[in-house]
């Protein structure tokens, strides 16, 4: 099948974010017992860009940014230094207790000790991303977009976000935008806020032409029937998946794309990696392989990341979960959460098991 664009646009890919820092330890240290930290800019949905961005199609994050603060500006050039614009709101500190950009404290993990991640939000300044502070109808109608990616980390960080990421896959489909939705629950995101949240995630999944997510994200964003008990195995756990997916389909019939990983983890550095994607009524299964591990943590953002530029590139359906599965395997190979692709021979290298040295 063919995904349509618009002809006219100025962004291949748009997505809302906010923007905070990751504070790691160097050689797969633990947190609290390290005294030196890596500071690298971050947000799962700038991590999905950069694959799109790295391969030089144009690409935009709207977003918030503290007004004169240092972190922002450490943000704002690791952005241009990836070749992804931005559109922000500038939003006074107000104070030492004020706003501030979210902080993520993770380590990488080591053999037999797994990475641990702590987030530090309060006081995010993404909180207030608020769908007075863009011109959309600038944005998707005179500018244009080919694929707005939402997020449910966004959709779900407060109801200011909630109402703009709705607001922006209603602009984009009165306008023929594209609308990739990661559905990405988070139960503390979502404490308190069940009804609120299922009623947001339900019309943009209802909007939406790629559904990315788990089996735990469809049963607690959308309502889904979830896959059916029984083996264990990973024969069973791709046909329970395929029969949670038809469920999703009648749900959601202007969907078109459905996608997940899967994950195996053997020790820290060595995972099994694989990925299930349906595309109308075609299925395309990469069966879990063996990738080394450096840090894990972007992985499945670099697997949307290539499914888009995939697609965007007009590519067959076979060819887009392959590139997803190499660009999310890729991430996996470096210490920032975001891919750096040089070139697409280097993704499909990956993808061919091909580690020898170019020269």
């Amino acid at each position: 099948m063919k995904i349509e664009f618009r002809k006219d646009y100025t962004h291949s890919l748009l997505v809302p974010t906010s923007m905070g820092i990751r504070l790691t330890p160097p050689n797969g240290q633990p947190v609290h017992s390290s005294d030196t930290f890596i500071m690298h800019a971050t947000s799962a949905e700038s991590n999905v860009a950069s694959v799109s961005s790295y391969l030089g199609l144009p690409v935009k994050v709207l977003t918030t940014f503290v007004k004169g603060s240092p972190i922002a500006r450490f943000i704002k050039d690791n952005l241009a230094s990836r070749h992804i614009d931005y559109e922000a709101k500038e939003v006074d500190q107000g104070g030492p207790w004020g706003y501030r950009h979210q902080i993520n404290i993770a380590d990488s993990g080591y053999g037999s000790r797994g990475p641990r991640v702590h987030n530090d939000r309060a006081g995010e300044v993404g909180r207030t991303l608020n769908v007075k502070d863009f011109d959309l109808e600038r944005i998707f109608g005179k500018e244009g977009v080919q694929v707005v990616h939402l997020s449910g980390l966004i959709g779900a960080l407060s109801p200011e976000t909630g109402a703009f990421c709705l607001e922006l896959a209603r602009a984009a489909k009165k306008h023929g935008t594209r609308i990739s939705f990661d559905l990405n629950h988070r139960a503390s995101f979502w404490k308190n806020r069940e009804k609120e949240l299922h009623e947001i995630f339900t019309e943009i999944a209802s909007l939406a032409d790629i559904l990315v997510g788990n089996e735990e994200d469809f049963q607690l964003c959308l309502g889904i029937q979830g896959p059916e008990a029984g083996g264990k195995g990973l024969a069973d756990k791709i046909e329970s998946f395929k029969g949670m997916i038809g469920r999703a389909k009648k749900a959601y019939a202007n969907a078109s794309v459905f996608a997940t990983t899967l994950r195996e983890v053997v020790s820290t550095n060595t995972h099994l990696w694989g990925a299930i994607m349906a595309e109308g009524d075609n299925w395309h299964v990469v069966e879990p392989r063996e990738i080394t591990i450096l840090d894990r943590i972007g992985g499945g953002d670099g697997f949307v990341g290539g499914l888009l530029y995939a697609i965007l590139k007009g590519w067959e359906p076979e060819k887009w979960v392959q590139f997803a599965w190499a660009t999310g395997a890729l991430v996996t190979t470096l210490y920032t959460d975001y891919a750096q692709p040089s070139d697409e021979d280097q993704i499909w290298s990956i993808w061919e098991g091909n580690a020898r040295v170019k020269r």
